[in-house]
């Protein structure tokens, strides 16, 4: 619970129980406790107040402490109360439970009712406002602040407007909020509500802006299509503090010409301003006729760099093709359907397993596969005893469970299912590490060599099955995935370069002098550059220090070279700006029915106008709240919450069932956590040829 303190935006967690502000990044011990009182400027508990806080931020805290404060209090009269009921009469207090004096003010229950009543009467009036930290807010501002959630609930979940006009609905709100409750009609929600919040999020945004002057910025590209040949994109800005939707533009008729497409980057290049922007990232459709060394060409200081996630997806989808994994996936998806497709086996298996669900749903339909086989090699034992259970074996589904019953005591078929889960996790650990937003570039490098490591040391006496792998993902690496930008930001990474095993390339080096040239754009920020890199590798001065080695392995790089890199100011500016970035463009869930709506021809101009916004609102409120509610802490970036009741996994099937596994590879390694398997050696060590590099 301490973890969803709204305050830990605000601050860096350390060890023990230390914080770090963001603001003057001052070291507190204490906790989360004493970072509020420094923020909030509130001289107590001997904490110097913070002096580079922002004004918002200051009141934003102070809020939170009333709130607490106000809360205790309530807590404290709530136990006076309920201690005044204590000593009332005992007889009162024994009066037996009679259905027949419900409601009736004389007799003896409905006397202690009322009293009770009474006496907690105030606490349950005013515990909606304590607790929201209206505090000592008049009655218009509390219902002010009520309406403003409901409009934030109805534009994060992409609710219909009329809703707010239904009868049931308005019974609600006056169930929750009090006779005479009403929340804000549909015309409300539109006119005033939708204008408000994007003007609120136009506001935010600008602060954000002024943050890229320094660590720059990343254009996101995502694109959709129809079989019509219509083709929407959208645009998002990803920077160290946050990722805001831009807008969504159709883009039909600009992909008849590479010059067309062109002018429509060019036109959100000089929105968010060209010397903010160090790299664009787009999925692999956009980029037709070339026109990321147009770009490139005409801006020099901006680089063109694939999806990471989408490249890692299109790895593993091959992955899925190789013909024994592909019959495995085939194989296992005769279990899952079978349970799925009937209610009481449904039912059963989830009793059975504690409530958990064998079918993983994944950002993609390959992460699907993978993380479900995965599921089920876990959850295998727990099946077997299911289905060999007298309950089971007495149902009308026991003699229906046969073929799946045969592939569960197929042992060959599961040691193939735990190859596939080891050599497939390391890919869906880079899915994991770039995905949700990440300043993740520092680490691509290092983290694609983990995975070719990996799949060398897991199949270091087959060299059949590890070339068919190494292929794929090199050949993925090459034409796909790789960019200046990572062997430059991998240089740069302090984790990567104190490390005594890593040896850099001549390659990397040159890739790295190439992104230097064009991020310094001018002979002064070039001067004296030579004794600074040499500074760097060093590790002399203020990278030498004691508490800049202590966070290369626990500090972003961003951040390291922010703080630490002072004494090289031109590297430093380059540095932080390069380490900044993100290498995907899979930061939310993107929903293109309510894009699609907006592009409707046949709405008229006003209509795509207040469609345009909500979809604005709508995704920045999704990517705002999302670090906070999306997910738990401990949760999977690349899982979803819900099962895809459409996916191979769950619909059935009219084709014929597959019960014999037709292609048996017994594994190379038979014994221990695959999964878990940590492999040492050097990243880039001398004679590895990885990536042709």
């Amino acid at each position: 619970m301490r973890e969803r303190d709204p305050c830990w935006e605000y601050c860096d967690k350390l060890d023990g129980n230390k914080v770090r502000c963001r603001f003057c990044h001052k070291v507190l011990n204490g906790g989360i406790s004493r970072l509020k009182f420094h923020l909030s400027q509130i001289p107590s508990k001997g904490v110097n107040p913070c002096t580079k806080v922002k004004e918002d931020a200051i009141e934003k805290v102070k809020s939170i402490i009333s709130a607490k404060e106000e809360y205790k209090e309530f807590q404290l009269l709530k136990r006076q109360r309920v201690a005044e009921l204590s000593v009332l009469p005992k007889r009162a207090r024994e009066v037996p439970f009679q259905s027949t004096s419900l409601g009736l003010p004389n007799s003896p229950a409905g006397t202690l009712a009322a009293e009770q009543s009474h006496l907690l009467a105030p606490e349950v009036s005013n515990l909606v406002p304590k607790l929201s930290g209206a505090g000592n807010k008049s009655r218009a501002a509390s219902e002010l602040e009520a309406e403003r959630c409901i409009a934030e609930f109805f534009f994060e979940n992409k609710l219909d407007y009329s809703i707010a006009d239904s009868v049931s609905y308005q019974h609600m709100l006056e169930v929750l909020g009090g006779v005479g409750f009403r929340g804000p009609s549909a015309e409300v929600l539109k006119d005033k509500w939708l204008h408000k919040l994007k003007s609120e999020i136009l506001q935010k945004t600008k602060e954000i802006e002024k943050d890229w002057v320094t660590t720059g910025c990343t254009i996101l590209a995502d694109s959709w299509t129809d079989n019509k040949l219509k083709a929407l994109i959208n645009f998002s800005v990803s920077s160290p503090l946050g990722t805001f939707f831009l807008k969504t533009v159709d883009a039909s008729a600009h992909f008849k010409t590479h010059r067309g497409l062109y002018d429509l980057f060019d036109e959100v290049i000089r929105e968010v301003g060209p010397e903010n922007v160090v790299q664009i990232i787009a999925d692999k459709n956009i980029n037709y006729g070339s026109i990321d060394k147009l770009i490139m060409q005409n801006y020099n200081s901006i680089f063109w760099s694939p999806c990471a996630s989408f490249c890692i997806n299109s790895m593993l989808d091959d992955f899925s093709k190789i013909d024994w994994v592909n019959q495995c996936i085939c194989q296992a998806q005769t279990i899952t359907r079978f349970i799925y497709n009937n209610k009481w086996v449904l039912d059963f298996m989830r009793k059975s397993m504690a409530g958990q669900e064998l079918v993983c749903s994944g950002i993609t339909k390959s992460v699907s596969d993978f993380l479900t086989l995965k599921s089920l090699l876990r959850h295998r034992s727990k099946l077997k005893q299911m289905f060999h259970c007298a309950e089971f074996s007495s149902s009308s589904y026991a003699s229906r469970s046969i073929p799946s019953v045969d592939i569960l005591n197929d042992d060959e078929l599961w040691r193939a299912v735990e190859e596939i889960a080891a050599v497939s996790e390391p890919l869906l650990r880079v899915m994991r590490d770039v995905s949700g937003g990440k300043a993740a570039i520092g680490y691509i490098y290092e983290s694609m060599t983990k995975v070719t490591d990996s799949i060398r040391t897991y199949y270091i006496m087959d060299e059949g099955k590890c070339k068919s792998f190494l292929d794929i993902v090199e050949q993925k690496w090459q034409s796909e995935l790789h960019s200046p930008l990572h062997s430059a930001a991998a240089f740069l990474n302090p984790s990567i370069q104190y490390n005594p095993e890593v040896k850099f390339f001549s390659s990397i080096k040159e890739e790295f002098y190439h992104v230097l040239d064009k991020v310094l754009t001018t002979p002064d920020l070039r001067q004296d550059i030579t004794a600074q890199l040499h500074a760097f590798r060093k590790a002399q001065g203020m990278f030498g220090s004691n508490i800049a080695k202590e966070a290369r392995n626990n500090t972003s790089p961003g951040m390291w070279w922010e703080q630490y890199g002072d004494s090289a100011p031109s590297l430093q500016r380059a540095a932080v700006r390069i380490t900044s970035q993100v290498c995907s463009t899979l930061t939310f869930q993107r929903d293109w029915d309510i894009i699609l709506q907006n592009h409707n021809e046949k709405r008229n101009k006003l209509d795509k106008e207040a469609l345009a916004d909500q979809a604005y609102v709508h995704y920045n409120l999704t990517l705002h709240s999302e670090p906070k509610t999306r997910r738990k802490l401990d949760g999977d970036p690349i899982a979803l919450d819900g099962i895809d009741m459409t996916s191979p996994w769950v619909e059935d099937s009219d084709g014929p069932i597959l019960t014999q596994w037709l292609d048996r590879f017994p594994s190379a390694l038979d014994s221990g956590d695959l999964n878990t398997r940590q492999f040492g050696g050097s990243i880039f060590g001398p004679g590895d040829n990885l990536f042709g590099l």
